[in-house]
């Protein structure tokens, strides 16, 4: 047997190989932006995922060729295709706007060096190859203030984050400052148990942190209850009271970027409730910019549609007329104004684009307020994927099912002919096996438990099987109030079902809930459908108001595709001229539903029909075979929610 070389000459090596692999990394980099510049000529997009996924396959056909596992090859370039990606968006965003090219740019952020809104800032700028000149902040009116007043070019405000959801002091600042949105970045939020270099995780007794990474770190927290908090205006305040106390007792949390800064050291990693946190910031400017064409562009806006019933939905509807996909909406109150609100929308379109001038004129005319916050290009760059076969890794008895199957029609997963009997669902103390039905009844998430347990021993007296929580993704302190409902919620033999109206609430939200339920808004989500489908957690899924039968059962076949057998129906009402506030119920589809799919189907008529008819229509849908209902308690009397329970079962 031969002996082995030396370990320091085959680390010599690595480090060789490395060395050329950063290099070649370099002139591809270089490369793509020679690509960027004929495509400023040609007004070519900035993305071909055609040819990025030829590309793909061509590699990892060559990476399997060689021995390299597909999903590390896939992988890898995904991460090399996004940098590319952001690299041409941001040579041709410059190009498209010559007065924002500096050699340098002052930049106001939340905090102190070593903050996330630091790091976010400090990759905005080397991704455009300027010097950052710093400007740290208390809060964030400073950041604004120093932008309008001109001490500043850029202002960074987090707008959201995929743990802990919306940042609604930005939201409400938005609302007061001339300033434009220019742009976005978004960084993932690695946080870390931050001690000096003697501490030890174990002895630690106080944590200094910002609210923000608090709430997404309530588990480990959690886990520690003898620890004292003590909460700090930025993650930058808390690291440098750590640096400058002599008790090894003191830690903060914070990324281990931000704490080498300050010359401490990362006890523990991973601390965020989920695996993966990301945050996302808006670069704000006093002077709006130009997004060419060939940019994915998003736009931000707000309006205030007044008290008239339905007005949102009028709206909303003008974005589906024009063919436009909104990305997020959000509601905050308006100061001084009870009972109405301002809603601030994401809208994935380019602000000169026909389709969007044409919905902002309507808007106008039918909203109280409407103002465009600002477009900028979308940095949100989706993976290129491959199917199985591409990544060569499906079972040879597949690939010659898949080799036949010319000239066959495979039954949908949703329908009779791929499985003849009704699917029955036993979760915890709900059964749908086709013996009863289901009376559910959802409100929002409450602020605490008080007087939860009260109202869950009337419901579960009228026959409530389970509890939907509406909103909980709103919220800070999400994990704390779902987990003690929940508890309170199992006293009572109640299932805890949880609405995700967002990709990033799935991971959040799944352990605490029995069952999830996705939002009709999120119908047509391929992405939230298919890993959703990749759950364990029984799913029910909403009809988009949108939604014709034959939509809302391919999307059901999306989730019954990516291995989750455990699906529930529900249709809350589609959406009629004559009845826009809530729409109206699809009776006929209810009968046609039955039929054509083994799937339970609930009926939620809350929205749709008037409370004086509800007995009556409720009989209607039990007759025509719906396995439950659900209620609306916001929305419904509680005396008429508990009649119509008890009545289902009747």
């Amino acid at each position: 047997m031969d002996k082995p070389q030396p370990l320091s000459q085959t680390r010599e090596q690595i480090t060789t190989i490395d060395n050329d692999i950063l290099s070649l990394l370099a002139k591809r980099r270089d490369l793509s932006l020679e690509v960027a510049r004929s495509k400023e000529v040609d007004v070519r997009p900035v993305r071909d995922t055609q040819r990025e996924k030829e590309l793909l396959a061509r590699l990892v056909q060559k990476g399997r060729e060689q021995g390299l596992d597909p999903h590390f090859v896939v992988q890898l370039y995904q991460s090399i295709i996004e940098d590319s990606v952001l690299n041409q968006q941001a040579y041709l965003h410059g190009r498209a706007n010559p007065e924002t090219q500096k050699q340098q740019y002052c930049v106001a952020y939340l905090g102190a060096r070593g903050s996330y809104s630091f790091l976010a800032a400090n990759r905005y700028c080397q991704r455009r190859q300027v010097e950052m000149i710093d400007l740290g902040c208390q809060n964030f009116d400073e950041i604004v203030q120093a932008v309008e007043s001109g001490h500043a070019d850029y202002g960074f405000l987090p707008i959201e984050n995929t743990s802990s959801g919306s940042i609604n002091e930005v939201y409400d600042v938005l609302q007061h400052t001339s300033l434009a949105i220019v742009g976005e970045t978004t960084i993932e939020v690695g946080h870390c148990l931050l001690g000096k270099a003697e501490a030890q995780s174990g002895k630690i007794h106080t944590i200094y942190a910002h609210p923000q990474p608090i709430s997404q770190c309530s588990r480990y927290l959690a886990r520690h209850p003898g620890i004292r908090l003590e909460y700090c205006a930025s993650s930058a305040e808390a690291m440098e009271k750590v640096q400058l106390s002599d008790d090894p007792g003191v830690a903060a949390i914070g990324s281990a970027e931000g704490g080498a800064l300050y010359q401490l050291e990362a006890l523990e990693q991973g601390l965020a409730n989920q695996k993966v946190n990301q945050s996302r910031f808006i670069v704000v400017s006093r002077k709006a910019v130009d997004v060419p064409e060939q940019l994915p562009a998003k736009c931000t806006l707000i309006m205030a549609t007044g008290q008239k019933p339905g007005a949102l939905v009028e709206a909303l509807l003008v974005l589906k007329a024009n063919n436009l996909n909104m990305s997020k909406l959000e509601s905050r109150p308006i100061p001084g104004t009870p009972w109405e609100e301002m809603f601030y929308l994401d809208i994935d379109a380019n602000l000169n684009s026909t389709p969007m001038q044409t919905a902002l004129k309507e808007l106008e005319r039918i909203t109280r307020f409407v103002k465009v916050l600002g477009c900028y290009p979308s940095e949100s760059v989706k993976p290129t994927q491959l199917s199985n076969h591409q990544l060569l890794i499906e079972p040879d008895t597949l690939k010659h099912q898949q080799q036949h199957a010319e000239g066959t029609t495979e039954p949908k997963r949703h329908s009779r002919a791929f499985k003849q009997l009704a699917s029955p669902l036993q979760v915890k103390h709900l059964c749908l096996d086709g013996s009863q039905r289901a009376a559910l009844v959802q409100f929002a998430l409450p602020q605490t438990t008080t007087g939860l347990d009260n109202l869950a021993k009337e419901l579960k007296s009228s026959g409530v099987q389970g509890i939907i929580f509406d909103g909980a993704g709103r919220h800070t302190d999400t994990a704390t109030r779902l987990a003690a409902a929940a508890r309170v919620l199992d006293q009572f033999q109640l299932v805890t079902i949880v609405a995700i109206e967002q990709e990033a609430q799935l991971s959040q939200l799944a352990p605490f809930a029995d069952i999830l339920l996705l939002r009709g808004n999120q119908m047509f989500n391929q992405d939230l459908l298919e890993q959703a489908g990749r759950l364990n957690t029984p799913l029910i899924l909403e009809r988009n108001s949108m939604a014709s039968l034959e939509e809302w059962l391919a999307s059901a076949d999306v989730i019954l595709g990516a291995g989750n057998q455990q699906l529930l129906l529900c249709d809350a009402g589609v959406s009629a001229f004559h009845h826009q506030a809530g729409g109206t119920l699809d009776l006929a589809s209810l009968v046609e539903l039955k039929e054509v799919s083994h799937l339970p189907v609930l009926v939620n008529p809350s929205y749709a029909v008037a409370p004086e008819a509800l007995s009556r229509q409720v009989h209607a849908i039990v007759k025509l075979g719906a396995d439950g209902l659900v209620l609306d308690l916001d929305t419904l009397p509680q005396a008429l929610v508990r009649q119509v329970a008890a009545q289902i079962h009747n």
